[in-house]
């Protein structure tokens, strides 16, 4: 007489675990990494903060000292970039996610026209509302 095995529904998720972690592991490393590259010394001021959108990681123009145009959401945040792709990028990140914040995040001794440039570029890319990025703390005269 043969006796029957009951056939075992349940999944072994075990290796699904390891996976987790080992994801978790390259996340909380990579993580760091992953902020805006290019050294610029802001200027300071006793501005207020703006809001932070959780759901909406801001679109961040760094111009530095000699006026290169460095975008954080480009292909190589830490390389300057070209007019004409950060023009491209600005419009399709705001075309398909219309509340993205656009920040401008220059130098304290880059010259006012490169500020303004970067800010009309941003515009022509379809920003409303630009903000100036500054470092938190009270305004000195020679900052």
């Amino acid at each position: 007489m043969r006796t029957r095995r009951r056939v075992v529904g349940e999944i072994n998720v075990v290796p699904y675990i390891d996976v987790m972690l080992v994801l978790l592991v390259i996340f909380m490393i990579t993580a760091p990494l992953l902020q805006e590259g290019v050294h610029v010394r802001l200027p300071r001021a006793a501005a207020k903060i703006l809001p932070v959108h959780p759901n909406h990681t801001p679109i961040v123009l760094t111009v530095n000292r000699s006026g290169q145009l460095f975008l954080n959401i480009a292909t190589h945040p830490r390389r300057p970039a070209r007019r004409s792709v950060i023009r491209a990028l600005v419009t399709a990140v705001l075309h398909h996610e219309p509340g993205t914040p656009v920040l401008v995040k220059a130098d304290r001794r880059t010259a006012y026209g490169s500020v303004i440039g970067a800010m009309v570029l941003l515009q022509q890319a379809g920003a409303h509302g630009i903000g100036l990025m500054t470092h938190p703390g009270h305004a000195h005269p020679g900052s």
